[in-house]
């Protein structure tokens, strides 16, 4: 776990070996949590960030009345919440998508270390700077696109996402229901569902049950108007 943590900072800037020395010393816990379980609730005042061994989570707001947005899909090699290393409190959900296994931080302890290393504090601004980058596709994704162009668009970022986490961005398993596919784009079930159905028509995919592989990638490219620029993708900086 420390090796996957020292690579996670690495992959975001240039780390010296004394830097890698105190990242690897991070104490942490492990901890398995249920699909479902609700990680970190509104109004609620952290004290762990977590890291994500395996498995996925989102993140959702709820109306008043109870409708949901679910805001983004964090995966494996992705912290679940660093804006509450100096937010006293959080302003929304997160959720386990799937089955987690995750790898908690004090905050304290995250905060000393960016004190002490730099470096370190670099990587996790980075980290959060392209989590933001990637909530502001997804509203335009929301705000501006059809619904074919927007689910296609957001195939395409799973795919490029679960590359990099998984090493395969041609097959995977997308464990998500229509419904909540439908929180995430701003669609009912039922559009989801007659979209999917589109995309696989016009043979740009193939389902079997949850998995998702992707026949056709420049077609499905060119459908989402995709453009991976936003995921900034090579980030290491000397």
């Amino acid at each position: 776990m420390s090796d996957q943590l020292v690579r996670k900072f690495a992959s975001r800037v240039a780390m010296s070996a004394a830097d890698c020395a105190l990242v690897a010393g991070l104490p942490f816990k492990v901890r398995t949590i249920d699909a479902s379980t609700y990680m970190l609730r509104e109004g609620q005042r952290p004290t762990r960030c977590a890291f994500i061994i395996e498995g996925l989570a989102y993140r959702q707001k709820l109306t008043p009345n109870g409708e949901r947005e679910i805001v983004s899909i964090i995966m494996p090699g992705e912290f679940v919440d660093l804006q509450n290393l100096f937010l006293e409190e959080s302003d929304h959900d997160i959720q386990a998508l799937t089955r987690l296994t995750l790898a908690e931080v004090p905050i304290s302890t995250l905060r000393e270390l960016i004190v002490s290393c730099p470096a370190a504090g670099h990587a996790l601004w980075v980290d959060a700077l392209i989590e933001s980058s990637i909530h502001r596709e997804w509203l335009l994704n929301v705000g501006r696109r059809n619904a074919r162009t927007r689910l296609a668009h957001l195939l395409c970022e799973f795919s490029v996402r679960f590359r990099k986490s998984a090493g395969n961005d041609m097959a995977y398993e997308l464990p998500m229901t229509q419904e909540q596919l439908g929180d995430a784009l701003g669609l009912t079930p039922v559009h989801v569902n007659r979209v999917l159905k589109s995309l696989e028509s016009a043979g740009l995919i193939a389902r079997k049950k949850r998995q998702v592989s992707v026949i056709d990638w420049p077609g499905l490219r060119d459908t989402a108007e995709f453009n991976e620029r936003y995921l900034h993708l090579n980030q290491t900086r000397i």
